[in-house]
């Protein structure tokens, strides 16, 4: 699915990704690949995404047709709302409520709590990663929230990635998870709070190209605390 969304959004952005310096050469966008192409592949990645829920249970096959919703839903977001950060947040949160219906076979408050902490992040990663963008999308007239928030932009992403955290704390207190967990978001919100000082003044699209990258190790230390967490 988020192989999927990648091709929708490519789909979706192919006349902006041109008049961009830093997707102008997208294979979608140059005209190396065809809307043909493009639509083939997603049909055979929704195709598998198919077959894979079908070897879910009841409660998570009803909530996949959500899913593809969201992943369609948010390429046309930066057109119509100024932070299509949170709906990308919301497209990929999706797959957490999912995961927990699949192996629980439920819904849970800890449940919603990690969804609201995916949105937060997102919000704050992708606020980063649009300060590449901010002079080509003012020119085209594309939402985004780096244009919105401007000089706070280090404020709105210091604030998403501080309340990712206290959910991930909330949730990890709901599910009664060991203290390992809560060891590891303390470095993760101290190097959190890092990244929105940087910002705070004026930084390359390479540097926050490298910023956002950096992302991934939150995730990978989350995921690790959280395994830790049911360890100790």
């Amino acid at each position: 699915m988020r192989s999927a969304g990648v091709v929708l959004n490519d789909l979706a952005d192919r006349s902006f990704d041109r008049q961009v310096t830093r997707t102008l050469m997208r294979p979608l966008a140059s005209g190396e690949l065809s809307t043909t192409h493009a639509l083939l592949v997603l049909g055979f990645f929704l195709a598998l995404a198919g077959l894979l829920v079908r070897l879910l249970d009841p409660l998570t096959i009803l909530l996949s047709p959500i899913a593809v919703l969201l992943a369609a839903l948010y390429p046309f977001a930066k057109r119509v709302i100024h932070i299509p950060q949170a709906m990308l947040g919301i497209a990929f949160g999706w797959g957490t409520i999912m995961a927990w219906a699949a192996s629980r076979g439920s819904l849970g408050a800890p449940a919603w709590c990690l969804f609201a902490a995916t949105v937060c992040w997102a919000i704050g990663y992708d606020t980063i990663y649009a300060l590449q963008d901010k002079e080509d999308d003012r020119r085209i007239g594309v939402k985004s929230s780096a244009l919105l928030f401007g000089s706070s932009t280090w404020i709105a992403v210091g604030t998403s990635l501080c309340t990712m955290l206290l959910l991930l704390g909330l949730a990890g207190w709901l599910t009664q998870i060991g203290w390992a967990y809560y060891a590891t978001l303390v470095p993760v919100g101290g190097w959190c709070l890092r990244q929105a000082g940087q910002i705070r003044g004026a930084v390359s699209a390479p540097t926050a190209f490298h910023m956002f990258q950096q992302h991934v190790w939150v995730g990978a230390v989350v995921l690790i605390g959280m395994i830790a967490g049911f360890i100790f």
